[in-house]
């Protein structure tokens, strides 16, 4: 049982181990640290400081034998990053990415095997002919002369009907049954296709003959390295183009295809599925998205009036102003509201009256000069102070890590799907059939027609690995918000899009795009001329700055995690092919 942290003693050696561990982890030592941590964590289980020290300091142990895994794979020393790998699932045996890449290592380093794999195989018929040698000195017919030949080595010639009769000449010596055959069929332009162990077929030379009679071979190849039936179709075709092969049937559901042809045919199409059909080459793309968004607003100065009202104080209108109060008690009384309210009621009326019919020179300051019938009066509005300062500042950083495969597009969307409306129904009310739901309260209104917007990061990338280390990435980079304002009810989305093509080294970091955006608005209001005298400029005007900036920039650095395999293959087909 854990000790508790309410003894004195413990939570005094728990802490000196804390700050030991801190020392440790300052000056490189992690794992020192991490054992520190672990028995100060252990001796104050309730600490959330030492459980969070502990774990920080976990994952920079597993975040750095990581790294090393992955070097050494890049160096294709797949022992030590087997070795690494485990290292970091001691660590914490709950890191998925440390269990995937101990599988990808120890995947590498064993061997596979290069065979094809085939389904299924027909048996093909082998000749039995003798070992002995014979010459042959032949005037005569060409039938006759297949007969010898087949005869001498122990074989029993059929002849189909397309087989004519002309005379040849056939010298030869010391020669094997293959040898004798070949020669023999050139001169009587035939050619022969085994029956059985001792029995052959001869027919004329011509290519509907040979569709005829050739032996066929059938054979199914699984392929377990191609990621799509569109690669099915492509490889067949190829088959077509290349050997000539008329009978080649796909199946895409079981990622299969079976091909009917000659055996010297049928062996090179292995050939070249096999070097087809061989592990995809993989790549994983560490991308970072960096974001940084600042904004300042200042207001400094007075806001002084730049109007002011100009009275001809007479002697009627300061009559009218001194007459205001009696005027309002003479309402009161004529409209009864003396008898009928109490003192409250009478200050409510008095301030509603007074108010309505104040007149401006009584609200405001008035500076007058003059006298008599000249005198003047002068409106002072008052004025404001603006001390206001308001800075905000967004940093935002987006790390994504992206496994493809060779040629084929990864798709990565990070954020929400939102749906905006495109089209609404309204029904004609003026129509018998609406008009009876509407009345009996039966009517649904239709739902609107609307679609999905995916809000957030849309990535796309499809990379090339070049057996020289290489990688080419075609790049679709999408990054959506909304905006502050709205059009029909309908937000503003803003977009911001990337779409390139770059050809970057093993672990090479790169910009793939950056977007930089300022804005600076100044703003001056005052006095004319005086505001812009350095010394009088904020006593006598107001001064507002507004300054955003927006940053956007994306990383991407390749690692390449297989290689594209280089294979040769050489066969040599059948005469007439």
């Amino acid at each position: 049982m854990l000790p508790s942290s309410d003894n004195p003693k413990s939570a005094a050696e728990a802490r000196r181990l804390f700050d030991l561990g801190v020392k440790l982890k300052s000056s490189g030592k992690l794992e020192g640290a991490f054992a520190t941590f672990q028995r100060a964590s252990d001796l104050a289980p309730r600490n959330v400081e030492y459980l969070t020290a502990r774990e920080i300091t976990r994952q920079q142990l597993v975040m750095e034998a990581i790294q090393r895994g992955n070097t050494a794979m890049l160096e294709n020393n797949d022992i030590v990053a087997m070795a690494e790998f485990r290292q970091a699932l001691e660590y914490d045996p709950t890191n998925d990415f440390a269990q995937q890449r101990l599988h990808d290592s120890i995947a590498a380093d064993s061997p596979r095997s290069r065979n094809l794999r085939i389904v299924d195989d027909s048996v093909e018929i082998d000749l039995q002919p003798s070992d002995a040698r014979h010459d042959f000195h032949y005037r005569g017919d060409g039938r006759t002369l297949l007969t010898q030949v087949a005869q001498a080595y122990g074989m029993t010639p059929i002849f189909d009907d397309s087989v004519v009769q002309h005379r040849v000449h056939f010298d030869i010596e010391d020669v094997n049954f293959a040898t004798a055959m070949e020669l023999a069929a050139r001169v009587t332009k035939t050619f022969w296709v085994p029956l059985g162990a001792r029995q052959m077929l001869f027919a004329a030379d011509t290519a509907e003959n040979r569709r005829t009679f050739e032996r066929m071979s059938l054979r199914t190849f699984y392929l377990d390295n191609l990621a799509s039936p569109q690669e099915l179709v492509e490889l067949q075709n190829a088959l077509r183009v290349l050997l000539d092969i008329r009978y080649i049937v796909q199946n895409p559901t079981e990622s299969t295809i079976t091909i009917r042809a000659q055996r010297p045919i049928l062996e090179a199409a292995t050939q070249l599925i096999a070097t087809i059909n061989v592990a995809r080459p993989e790549v994983l793309l560490d991308m970072n998205v960096y974001e940084v968004s600042s904004s300042l607003l200042r207001q400094l100065g007075n806001n002084v009036a730049t109007q002011w009202t100009l009275y001809n104080l007479s002697p009627a209108l300061l009559a009218s102003l001194t007459g205001v109060s009696s005027n309002l008690i003479n309402q009161l009384i004529a409209s009864g509201g003396i008898n009928q309210a109490n003192s409250q009621a009478i200050a409510a009326l008095l301030a509603q009256l007074q108010q309505s019919m104040q007149n401006p020179l009584l609200s405001t300051p008035v500076a007058t000069f003059g006298g008599g019938l000249t005198l003047m009066g002068l409106t002072l509005p008052g004025f404001t102070v603006h001390l206001n300062l308001n800075e905000s500042d967004l940093r935002r950083l987006q790390h994504v890590t992206l496994r493809a495969t060779q040629n084929t597009a990864a798709v990565l969307k990070i954020g929400e799907r939102y749906p905006l409306v495109n089209a609404t129904f309204a029904p004609i009310y003026n129509t018998a059939a609406i008009s009876h739901v509407i009345g009996n309260q039966s009517y649904v209104a239709p739902f609107p027609s609307f679609y999905y917007e995916d809000i957030g990061l849309n990535l796309k990338t499809t990379p090339l690995i070049h057996a020289d280390k290489d990688v080419t990435l075609k790049l679709e980079l999408q990054i959506q918000s909304f905006g502050s304002q709205k059009v029909n009810g309908q937000p503003i989305i803003n977009n911001r899009q990337y779409i390139g093509t770059i050809t970057l080294r093993d672990g090479e970091a790169a910009v793939v795009a950056g977007l930089i955006g300022n804005q600076d608005a100044r703003t001056l209001t005052g006095w004319p001329f005086l505001a812009q005298v350095p010394g009088l400029t904020y006593g006598v005007s107001e001064h507002d700055k507004n300054v955003t900036q927006d940053e956007l920039l994306v990383v991407i650095t390749p690692h390449i995690l297989r290689l594209p395999e280089r294979t040769e293959f050489a066969v040599q087909l059948p005469t007439g092919h």
